[in-house]
C-alpha cells in the first residue's frame, strides 16, 4: 500500500488496531456505527452493513443530486492517481458502474451499499464556504479604475530559479518568469501586477468595475462579469502567479479589527468588505499582503469548473486537500452549521484548503449563496466514503 505524504493509516478491526507511524493523525475505517447525530438518523438510510451514516436533513431529491455529482467525477476518479494513497483508480470502477443506473430516489442506499466510511485523522472538520460571484464588469474598459482580468501570461513558466541548490531541485519547479538571459526569477506579486507589470505580457479577458469585488472573485476562483447591458462573461481559474495565498481575514483578526467590541468589524466576508470600503488606503495595503494573483479563462457550458475539470454544482461540490481526501470521494459533514450537513463530493481544492479535515463547501451563485458562503465557518466531524475494495486493501495491509 502506498501512503500519501506524511499520512498514517489506523484500522480498527474487531476492536483492535495498529497505527502505522506518521507525523499526522491516521485515517480510520469505522467498524461500528458512530455515536451522536450520525447514528441518530440511521432510519433514513435503512439497514447497512457499514453502519449508520447521516445525510443531514437532505431529502431524496437532494441526495439524488449528490449521486449525479458523484457520477460526474467518475471519469477522473477511475483514471487519475490518488495523491492520498487511499484508493487506486480501479477501486472506483464498481461504484461508478452502479451509479450510472442506480435509481435516484434510492440514492441514500447507493452511498451506504457501495462505500465504507473512513475518518481521516481524528475527523475533526473545519469547513468554510465559497460561491460564484457576480460582479460588475465586461469585455471592454469603461473607466481608468477598471481592473483587468488577465489570462495566463505568456512568460509564466515552471523553472528553477538562480541560487536554488541542486539538492533542493525536487518535484516540480516553481512558477517563475524567465528573463532574456535565460535565468529564472519569481513572478510578479499582486502589488506589481496592480501597478501594470503585466502590460503586454498577458491576454485580457475583460475588466472588473470594482477592485474589491474582483479580489474576492479571485479567492473564489471563478465568477461572472455582468455588463451594464446585461452581457454575462463567465470566467474560471486558469492558473496563478506562484506566490502563496494569505488570508486577509486572519491578518485582520491578528490586528483586532474583527470580532465583537467597539471599532471592530463582523468576522465574515461581509465585515471584511465593509472595512476595505471604509478604509480604502489601509484596505489596499491589506489586500496586497495576499501576493497571490489568479489568472482566468472564459468558460462556456455548465460551470464553474473545479480543479479536476468537472462542473461544480451548488450544495454538491466540496474543495479538499487531495493529499488526504481522494478526488471524487463522497464526504459526509456533520457540523455546528446545520445548513452544511450531509453529503458532498470532493471535486475541487484551493490555496487555503490544507490538511486532512479542511473543507470548503460550494453554494452556487446569487445573493443567498453569497450570504451563506460568506458566513460559513463550521466545525464538527467529517467522514470520507471509500470504495469497498479500497477498505479491503487497507485492512489486508495491516499486520
Amino acid at each position: 500500500m502506498r501512503i500519501g505524504p506524511a499520512l498514517a493509516i489506523l484500522l480498527l478491526l474487531a476492536g483492535c488496531g495498529r497505527i502505522i507511524p506518521g507525523s499526522v493523525p491516521p485515517s480510520t475505517p469505522i467498524s461500528t456505527p458512530p455515536a451522536g447525530p450520525i447514528a441518530a438518523t440511521a432510519a433514513l438510510l435503512g439497514a447497512s452493513p457499514i453502519g449508520a451514516v447521516s445525510f443531514g436533513g437532505a431529502d431524496r431529491a437532494e441526495i439524488g443530486s449528490d449521486l449525479d455529482a458523484f457520477l460526474l467525477s467518475c471519469p477522473v476518479a477511475t483514471r487519475r492517481t490518488d495523491l492520498s494513497g487511499l484508493t487506486q483508480p480501479s477501486d472506483w470502477s464498481e461504484p461508478c458502474r452502479a451509479a450510472a443506473t442506480w435509481p435516484r430516489d434510492q440514492a441514500a442506499e447507493f452511498f451506504t451499499s457501495q462505500f465504507v466510511p473512513v475518518r481521516v485523522g481524528d475527523g475533526a472538520a473545519f469547513a468554510t464556504g465559497y460561491f460564484e460571484p457576480q460582479i460588475r464588469g465586461g469585455r471592454t474598459r469603461q473607466s481608468a479604475d477598471d481592473v483587468p482580468v488577465y489570462g495566463v501570461p505568456r512568460d509564466l513558466e515552471r523553472c528553477w530559479r538562480d541560487g536554488t541548490a541542486q539538492s533542493e531541485r525536487t518535484g516540480r519547479p516553481p512558477l517563475s518568469r524567465r528573463l532574456p538571459d535565460g535565468s529564472c526569477v519569481q513572478y510578479f506579486t499582486r502589488a506589481e501586477i496592480e501597478q501594470g507589470a503585466l502590460d503586454g505580457r498577458a491576454p485580457i479577458i475583460g475588466y472588473a468595475r470594482d477592485g474589491i469585488e474582483f479580489f474576492f472573485l479571485q479567492i473564489q476562483g471563478s465568477g461572472r462579469l455582468i455588463s451594464e447591458d446585461g452581457e454575462v462573461v463567465r470566467i474560471g481559474y486558469a492558473g496563478q502567479n506562484g506566490h502563496s495565498y494569505t488570508g486577509i481575514g486572519a491578518v485582520m483578526r491578528q490586528r483586532d479589527l474583527l470580532g465583537d467590541g467597539p471599532g471592530r468589524y463582523p468576522g465574515s466576508m461581509q465585515g471584511i468588505i465593509q472595512y476595505l470600503r471604509e478604509e480604502p488606503e489601509d484596505g489596499a495595503d491589506l489586500m496586497r499582503l495576499n501576493e497571490s494573483w489568479v489568472f482566468f479563462r472564459e468558460l462556456e457550458g455548465e460551470g464553474p469548473l473545479g480543479s479536476i475539470g468537472v462542473p461544480v454544482r451548488p450544495r454538491n461540490a466540496v474543495a479538499v486537500d487531495p493529499r488526504y481526501v481522494p478526488y471524487g470521494a463522497p464526504v459526509v459533514l456533520d457540523l455546528d452549521r446545520d445548513v452544511a450537513d450531509g453529503v458532498w463530493i470532493a471535486q475541487d481544492t484551493g490555496g487555503a484548503i490544507k490538511g486532512p479535515n479542511r473543507f470548503d463547501t460550494f453554494w452556487g451563485a446569487g445573493d443567498d449563496a453569497r450570504t451563506i458562503a460568506g458566513g460559513m465557518s463550521g466545525r464538527g466531524s467529517a467522514i470520507i466514503l471509500l470504495p469497498k475494495t479500497s477498505a479491503e486493501r487497507l485492512r489486508a495491509d495491516q499486520p
